[in-house]
């Protein structure tokens, strides 16, 4: 009686083993089941080598970057001030060249040039993009000749939009240039210039540049290292610069 009592005692055990092996087992196999449902409706990861090239949408991107290409134009623009402010770009289909635009345009082609640096090398416009970077940032940098000076075209203060707009502006006159409906290669109007320093600030338009110059430093970090640590230095005194004021 005792030897079988023992015997169906460990059968029990056996048993409920057995059984809490298959729960665990189920509950396992159910919780990779939904992670491996989740992976598969995930996006695949944007960084790394990509897969194949669709030629549809590299020539866009290859037209695109085109966007950023000019003619000669305004090769004496910053002279009154003994700098050189030729690059740089034009707003929209303004003549005058409007820091905060041009500075955010810097910031979002940084950040998508460090997003998606493996595929535009693989369609060949990685180069195009950096240059058209530098031209931006070429332009950021003269005219951020001294710690606490950024040179802007600020002709007039009233508070009203124009205002707004000439706060932000770097070269070029608004009213002049808003008559004119002409390439900017064929243009002869007066391109003043001004600055904001620490009497008179631009604390957005000084903060912006200094997020384009710092997101620029991380694209050349490699490419350019010398380069990039001129931005770096840049962007740490116009923030400076722009949180003091």
């Amino acid at each position: 009686m005792g030897k079988e009592s023992k015997s169906r005692g460990f059968f029990g055990w056996f048993l409920v083993l057995v059984i809490l092996a298959l729960v665990v087992g189920a509950v396992v196999y159910i919780i990779k089941k939904k992670l491996d449902h989740r992976n598969d409706n995930k996006p695949t990861p944007v960084p790394g080598h990509p897969g194949a090239i669709d030629h549809k949408y590299a020539h866009a991107l290859e037209i695109a970057m085109q966007f950023f290409d000019r003619g000669d134009s305004a090769l004496t623009d910053g002279s009154e001030a003994k700098l050189d402010l030729s690059k740089g770009l034009y707003d929209a289909g303004d003549h005058v060249k409007f820091g905060f635009p041009m500075a955010f345009t810097a910031t979002v082609l940084s950040w998508a040039i460090l997003e998606y640096r493996d595929q535009m090398e693989a369609v060949n416009q990685l180069e195009p993009a950096q240059q058209a970077l530098k031209w931006i940032t070429d332009f950021l940098l003269n005219a951020h000749p001294s710690q606490n000076v950024l040179y802007i075209q600020l002709s007039e203060y009233f508070l009203s939009l124009t205002f707004l707009l000439q706060k932000l502006r770097q070269v070029g006159d608004p009213v002049t240039d808003h008559k004119c409906w002409d390439r900017p290669e064929n243009m002869t109007e007066k391109r003043p210039l001004t600055q904001v320093n620490a009497s008179v600030p631009g604390t957005e338009v000084a903060a912006e540049t200094a997020a384009a110059m710092a997101s620029a430093s991380l694209v050349f970090k490699t490419a350019d290292s010398t380069y990039s640590s001129t931005l770096l230095t840049h962007a740490k005194q116009l923030f400076t610069f722009a949180d003091n004021n």
